[in-house]
């Protein structure tokens, strides 16, 4: 589902032209919502400057001088057209009143192309402080232009000093709203980003159980090779040692892969996150799992310990996936509870289910590779590699994990040692 950021910037991206007359647009319908502070109609403090900006900074047009020139204009004849519909203003007079106007908007829109806004998007303040020195310049050629060339008229230091707050509040107000909407995406995309990770480190693991097993395999195919060849056996000597070939060039491809998914899953975490931020993660994306599946779960989160950690990937794939499966053992309705607390040198996980419980004689067996309740529309059974992959992944982690299951509800228990999942110097 695409994020209002993301709906903005397809939206203005279909053609630079396109951009530009909906940049105008909106700003010429948006001035019109105004507070009148000085002598009349001629001047107002509207939302125009403030859609102009935020426009700018979320989607920055190709030429910001041309944009501001042509919003300028449109502003401009929007207002003249306005007072042609709605009095009886001569046009030359609604042209004096409102000209004055474009020269706002160009002037900011130039100011903003001089200083090269894109470099200070990641310092909001300094981004504030410019944007208020070049909103006060602009509202004071378009004072200037309309008070003292058009009327003759002197600016006395409360006008000025309204313009400079005026100016301060609403470029801050931009600012604060871009770096709210800038926030909300860069999470988005890390929670993203995390979610890949951890499915990548999950089938790292089961690449690794598979390199072991090749590894055992090349050993007894090498094996039986040396026996058959002692035994003179030279066809089927030659045979075994083509399928040894064969199964170490196999090898030497998985580890390349390995190689790679390592590296990836090396470098996705290498952003150290807070323990409550993981957990953010997994309820969000469970979440939206049990709307999917049109089930009715809540997520009860009880968080009495929080810390950074460099092992979130680890982490994420280990409660995702046991949430996941709480998740898919409730029917139709239910609650998921999730409890984490320190216990001595150890942090505690407890996720509990309401839903369908694990029987007796499977307990045993539930984390052997293979193992599944799962089955498709056509019968056919899951991979069954997901309790495997937590089961190595506490193990990993120097941890243990218990399970407890009845008829109501399945309840797993982890404990880890805190010092392997919390950073150094917490």
């Amino acid at each position: 589902m695409l994020s209002s950021y993301s709906f903005f910037n397809i939206f203005f991206t279909k053609s630079k032209w396109i951009s530009l007359i909906l940049t105008a647009l909106l700003t010429a319908i948006a001035s019109e919502i105004k507070v009148i502070p000085f002598n009349g109609e001629d001047f107002r403090f509207g939302l125009g400057s403030i859609t102009f900006f935020l426009i700018i900074l979320i989607h920055p047009p190709v030429s910001l001088v041309r944009t501001g020139f042509f919003t300028g204009i449109t502003v401009v004849c929007f207002r003249i057209v306005e007072d042609l519909i709605m009095g009886p203003i001569p046009l030359w007079t609604s042209i004096m009143n409102h000209l004055p106007a474009f020269l706002f908007y160009f002037v900011f829109a130039l100011g903003l192309s001089v200083i090269k806004i894109e470099k200070y998007k990641t310092f909001p303040l300094l981004l504030g402080a410019f944007a208020t020195g070049l909103e006060f310049i602009g509202n004071g050629s378009e004072h200037l232009l309309r008070y003292w060339f058009l009327n003759h008229e002197n600016l006395g230091t409360r006008e000025w000093a309204l313009l400079c707050g005026v100016a301060l509040f609403r470029s801050y107000f931009v600012v604060g709203i871009y770096s709210s909407i800038t926030v909300a995406e860069q999470k988005k995309q890390m929670q993203e980003m995390l979610e890949v990770g951890s499915g990548l480190y999950s089938e790292t693991l089961y690449l690794q159980k598979s390199m072991n097993h090749i590894e055992q395999i090349t050993a007894s195919s090498h094996e039986l090779y040396r026996k058959l060849k002692k035994s003179d056996l030279h066809e089927l000597s030659v045979e075994a040692l083509l399928i040894a070939q064969e199964i170490h060039e196999v090898k030497k491809d998985s580890q390349r892969i390995l190689s790679g998914l390592s590296k990836i899953t090396t470098q996705k975490s290498n952003n150290e996150l807070f323990l409550s931020d993981v957990l953010g993660f997994v309820i969000s994306a469970n979440e939206k799992y049990s709307e999917m599946l049109r089930k009715k779960i809540t997520f009860n989160l009880t968080l009495l310990i929080d810390f950074y950690t460099h092992q979130q990937i680890q982490l994420l794939a280990l409660l995702n996936n046991l949430t996941a499966n709480a998740v898919e053992a409730i029917v139709e309705k239910g609650k998921i509870d999730i409890d984490i607390f320190e216990e001595l040198d150890f942090i505690t996980f407890i996720i509990k289910d309401s839903g369908a419980g694990i029987r007796e004689e499977d307990l045993a067996i539930i984390f052997e590779p293979g193992y599944t309740t799962k089955f498709n529309d056509h019968g056919v059974a899951a991979t069954g590699i997901g309790l495997s992959h937590v089961n190595e992944i506490v193990h990993t982690l120097q941890g243990d994990i218990y399970v407890e299951s009845q008829a109501e509800g399945t309840t797993f228990r982890i404990r880890i040692p805190i010092d392997n999942i919390k950073k150094r110097g917490e």
